[in-house]
């Protein structure tokens, strides 16, 4: 007999349903198997790939900077090298923290312990700072010893130029971060800088290295870079022409020497100056090449070349006069004036006396386009491409443009504009018997050829001429060098700024070369803005060539060809002279 049935147990079922358990089980099977294979993609199919993401997070890829190259002299002299140094770097959080170590430290960082800790703690919070840079190998080591918290050393190099101010404004130098700022390191930096390498180093959670770096790529060195400068010839230009620039205080200067025949540049010099070794004292106008980075009208210089060109072109002829008058001339609305009336001058004194009348009728009879093709030909125009950054743009107006008073002031070297490096290579062309060289302030393993500019006749007639110019009566005797026959021209302009003519300020000019038959040095000299009261070139720059040229005439050995012969001795009174016989070509050849 059956008994009452509770009526709690006839609400449950007699057991769970069969589809119920199912479900339940297909889902946990199913995050099973997407567990499973999320898994399995990330630690297989896209391992690589996370991994990458993951080595992005504290894996990182330093640069190693390489040795950069040194910059040397025609003779192998250094102007630039790097030499190793340590950069010392620290966490500002936990060197503060480190009180204990600070007194220590400073001292080697040259600070006060409170100058140390209050540099710290402007800089709270950052990563990584430097506390130091470019320290000796050897105090770099005593910091290190100091095992101070958060303080670590890296390797760098640091740029140092033994000629200091000397050659500064041809080497030029790297700024704070390395990066090149003028001069050959600026012009050949892909050579000199070499190739970085790099290495890998792992950071923590705040960008701390943890592990010693693992070097993966070397750096590779760079390579030496010389120049054409001659060390000796630049110490002796830079030394005068800053005795110059103060003696005559002068808004600045600027002197270049070139060898004749190749065009090496073998000294340049500009003021003011600075030293690339300190970055604290580096004045804008001082860091200003004026050599390449100076535009100006050349003004009597150019006459020589004028008359060359007049000269090949059968203008006019070696025995060529013209009557100055009172050297004032009125054309085109155009007043020409001479420094002292000559009246009738051949070609020699009209250079020699630098008559502006005279230069001016020849101007006349070439006409403005041969004047213009002239100018041309001696490479006006057109840059010079010499090897140093930031080279001016010159003018020379296509003739075209010119108006009718251009080929009037156009025959005494206004209306158009040069720089120094462009009046050195057309005066290496009259130098060089009518081949204009190519100028470089690199040494090169080929020589570009010459261009023929005007005939080798054409450029001894005009050398003949312009030694008129360091004789007595000519502009620039201050420009004479004892012993050698000096071609040479003075100029002196009105100084251009901004389209306007500044009243009072000239730039003065002396350009030449030695010994004058057969040149082996061209040299300009250019002082800006003499303020002492003279300021005509043959007063201002030629005394300055004369000084300069003299030093390297001695050190580069060259003949001299103007010394005085010495006086026949007298013949004994007993002897009585007797007929010279000619004694054939034996007697002669042994003659010295």
């Amino acid at each position: 007999m059956k008994g009452p049935v509770n009526p709690a147990q006839r609400s449950l079922p007699d057991a769970p349903e069969g589809w119920r358990r199912k479900v339940v089980l297909g889902v946990l099977g199913l995050l099973a198997v997407a567990t499973v294979g999320r898994a399995f993609q990330l630690q297989v199919v896209s391992n690589d790939r996370y991994s990458a993401r993951g080595d992005n997070q504290y894996v990182r890829l330093q640069q190693l900077r390489a040795h950069r190259g040194a910059v040397r002299d025609r003779f192998g002299e250094p102007l630039a090298l790097s030499a190793p140094v340590v950069s010392i770097f620290a966490d500002p959080d936990k060197l503060l923290a480190a009180t204990e170590y600070h007194a220590a430290l400073a001292a080697l960082l040259q600070q006060t312990p409170r100058q140390l800790k209050s540099y710290l703690t402007e800089r709270k919070g950052r990563h990584q700072i430097y506390l130091k840079r470019w320290m000796t190998p050897d105090d770099a080591q005593r910091v290190a010893d100091l095992k101070a918290p958060g303080v670590g050393a890296e390797p760098d190099y640091r740029r140092f130029y033994p000629a200091g101010e000397v050659a500064a404004h041809v080497v030029g130098f790297l700024d704070f971060e390395g990066n090149p700022a003028s001069g050959v390191e600026r012009t050949r930096d892909e050579l000199l800088a070499g190739t970085p390498g790099k290495r890998r180093v792992v950071r923590d959670n705040r960008r701390r290295i943890v592990e010693d770096p693992t070097e993966l790529t070397p750096a590779q060195p760079g390579v030496d870079v010389q120049v054409t400068l001659d060390l000796r010839l630049q110490y002796l230009a830079y030394r005068e022409l800053k005795a110059a620039v103060t003696e005559n205080k002068a808004k600045g200067g600027l002197i270049v020497l070139a060898d004749a025949h190749t065009g090496d540049i073998l000294a340049l010099a500009s003021q003011p100056g600075f030293n690339p070794n300190r970055s604290d004292v580096r004045a804008p106008e001082a860091l200003r090449n004026r050599a390449v980075a100076l535009t100006f009208e050349p003004g009597s210089t150019v006459k020589p070349l004028m008359v060359a060109q007049a000269l090949e072109a059968g203008v006019i002829g070696p025995d060529y006069h013209v009557d100055t008058g009172k050297g004032f001339l009125k054309i085109n609305n155009v007043s020409v004036r001479d420094v002292h009336a000559e009246g009738d001058v051949d070609l020699a004194t009209l250079l020699a006396k630098s008559s502006n009348v005279g230069a001016v009728y020849i101007g006349q009879k070439m006409g403005t386009e041969l004047l213009w093709a002239g100018y041309t030909k001696f490479g006006f125009g057109e840059k010079v491409a010499a090897g140093l950054p930031f080279e001016d743009k010159t003018t020379l107006r296509d003739f075209h443009r010119w108006r009718a008073s251009d080929t009037v002031t156009a025959s005494y070297g206004y209306s158009f504009t040069s720089n120094a490096l462009q009046l050195v290579r057309a005066y290496c062309a009259i130098a060089n018997d009518g081949l204009m060289p190519a100028i470089s302030i690199l040494k090169r393993t080929t020589v570009e050829p010459p261009q023929r500019v005007v005939s080798a006749h054409t450029a001894q007639l005009v050398r003949s001429m312009l030694e008129g110019v360091t004789t007595k009566g000519g502009t620039g005797t201050k420009g004479a060098v004892p012993g050698y026959r000096v071609a040479g021209k003075t100029g002196t302009v009105k100084k251009n700024e901004n389209g306007r003519y500044v009243k009072g300020a000239y730039q003065s000019a002396f350009i030449g070369m030695l010994p004058a038959q057969n040149p082996s040095i061209v040299a300009l000299v250019m002082i800006d803005e003499p303020g002492n009261g003279a300021y005509y070139g043959g007063a201002v720059s030629a005394p300055v060539f004369g000084r300069v040229m003299a030093g390297a005439a001695r050190l580069m050995q060259i003949k001299p060809d103007d010394m005085p012969q010495p006086p026949e001795a007298p013949a004994p009174a007993s002897v009585v002279p007797t007929q010279r016989v000619d004694a054939g070509p034996a007697i002669a050849r042994a003659q010295p």
